[in-house]
């Protein structure tokens, strides 16, 4: 998940305050040093965890609750509201044609990040051109060139050619009928006086919609710094931050931009090239708080499956049969690895029931688990229940798979029913959660 440490702590801490029976200073306080604690071990500004820290003090203590809102809940929404504000709010991105500047420094993932980039776009519908004007970094053009030749994507760029500025100019005349150009400047170990002097020559040769700066999410609290020497050169429009799923640290960079004039594009979580997501404040706080991210698994699921793929309403029944699993599996794993996706789902919904043993289940398991279940009769498929001893040597020998293999399978679906049932249930805290995200219209 997304900052896996960061996300564990601040559940923690509001957890601790859904379970309370009693609001008052002292829990307050406790549920505040949770909070501050959490906050600077993921690199975040101790002076803005200090303000964070009063608001909610000073609010939780002295703010009436709404109508219909009991004072636990209004506390819940005091954290929430207040985490969201430090990290402000999202570049606007509109699905139109548009033209689009990257920099950033060598190493941050600026390349990749800008195939990701034509891939989202692609997926929106829109027809994405990628020019390469990193004429500094050995390599630069074979990598983005072959990320682009396995995405489909138009790409640009001349081999040989050392000047930068003459390579946009003329691709900008090469991709004039795709919607979306995407220039790929260079990046260098610091920024230097000819590189920006270089980005303002590229800068003006257009109106480039959007200037992205690209920030590895491991650089901390040096993120400001460098946002605001990018934005002096070229007036970045937004940032991409890469690299959330890998740091521990990646609170430094997301506080750090938004203590700047910039706001936050999009999050690189993972490493394929499905794994950029358009950044939303509320949402990308609500997952760290385990209330899930419904909007983005929706915005996934819409883009990856048709509804053939998966029986909403059914799994909601709390039925839950072989056949049921396996459509799940096979359709989440259209949508990209099970940790991530689950990480969408609420604390107290299939998201928070999900243990480590779930997260393994690899494309070569369904495969498995898809033998063995082509072994066993539809009334074993509908209640597994009927599967003894005798019937799973029955199904191991029809199967070519031991004995074991069936019970594993047997043994996940068990996990994977009691998730589904959770789904529907929880406990008091969750109760509270749900009821909280219904107040907030996390929907």
């Amino acid at each position: 998940m997304v900052l896996d440490n960061l996300g564990s702590s601040l559940k923690s801490a509001i957890q601790k305050l859904a379970n309370a029976g009693k609001i008052d200073k002292e829990v307050i306080d406790e549920v505040v040093k949770d909070i501050q604690r959490a906050l600077i071990q993921a690199d975040v500004n101790v002076k803005l965890v200090m303000k964070l820290s009063n608001r909610i003090k000073e609010r939780a203590l002295t703010e009436a609750p709404p109508a219909g809102m009991d004072s636990r809940e209004h506390v819940l929404r005091i954290v929430y509201t207040e985490l969201v504000n430090i990290i402000g709010k999202a570049t606007p991105i509109a699905l139109e044609p548009q033209t689009i500047m990257m920099v950033g420094l060598q190493g941050s993932g600026k390349t990749t990040t800008t195939a990701k980039l034509a891939r989202f776009f692609s997926r929106k519908g829109l027809k994405p051109a990628v020019i390469c004007a990193d004429t500094y970094r050995p390599g630069a053009y074979d990598q983005l060139s072959q990320l682009c030749e396995k995405l489909g994507v138009m790409f640009y760029g001349e081999r040989d050619n050392k000047d930068a500025v003459a390579i946009v100019r003329k691709g900008l005349k090469e991709t004039a009928k795709y919607d979306v150009r995407i220039v790929d400047t260079a990046g260098r170990h610091a920024l230097e006086t000819d590189l920006i002097k270089e980005m303002k020559d590229i800068c003006a040769l257009t109106n480039y919609t959007h200037r992205f700066l690209v920030l590895d999410a491991a650089i901390g609290q040096q993120a400001s710094e460098q946002a605001m020497a990018f934005n002096d050169a070229v007036g970045i429009t937004g940032v991409i931050i890469t690299k959330l799923d890998g740091t521990a640290k990646g609170g430094g960079a997301l506080s750090a931009v938004s203590d700047t004039n910039t706001s936050i594009a999009f999050i690189g979580v993972g490493e394929t090239p499905d794994d950029l997501e358009r950044f939303d404040p509320d949402g990308f706080i609500s997952r760290l708080l385990g209330m899930g991210d419904l909007k983005a698994l929706v915005e996934k699921a819409n883009e990856v499956l048709s509804q053939k793929d998966v029986d909403v309403e059914k799994m909601m029944t709390g039925k839950f049969t072989l056949n049921d699993m396996y459509s799940q599996l096979e359709a989440i794993n259209k949508m990209g690895p099970l940790k991530q996706i689950m990480s969408m789902l609420p604390l107290g919904g299939m998201g928070g029931n999900i243990t480590d043993d779930m997260y393994k289940v690899t494309q070569d398991k369904m495969q498995g688990y898809r033998i063995i279940m082509d072994s066993m009769t539809e009334a074993e498929k509908e209640d597994p229940k009927l599967i003894g001893s005798s019937r799973i040597a029955r199904i191991a020998t029809g199967s070519g798979r031991s004995p074991e293999d069936v019970r594993e399978l047997l043994k996940y679906h068990k996990m994977m029913q009691k998730a589904m049932k959770g789904m529907k249930g929880g406990g008091q805290g969750n109760k509270n959660l749900k009821k909280i995200m219904k107040q907030m219209n996390i929907k």
